[in-house]
């Protein structure tokens, strides 16, 4: 798995987050966790497999944004430990 991080310019509030978050979803094939803040400028996904970026810049690059940065690095599950097993 890959948790993807773009930087993205021009988003200025929630609904535009929500149209980031919608493309992400359309374009990634099995997107998950995907969630933008206008804040920091930013939209981050888990998805299997490196995304295309080609194919995101464009797609995101016609809802009005423009994709800045691309980053991605293996991403593994976090338990939280809650449950100890003896053995």
């Amino acid at each position: 798995m890959q948790k993807t991080v773009l930087k993205i310019d021009g988003m200025m509030c929630g609904m535009c987050e929500s149209h980031v978050n919608n493309v992400i979803r359309k374009t990634v094939p099995g997107a998950q966790k995907v969630k933008s803040s206008h804040v920091k400028g930013e939209t981050s996904f888990i998805s299997e497999d490196a995304p295309d970026v080609e194919a995101i810049s464009a797609a995101v690059a016609e809802t009005g944004y423009e994709v800045q940065s691309v980053s991605s690095e293996p991403y593994e599950k976090r338990f939280l430990g809650l449950f100890k097993i003896k053995g």
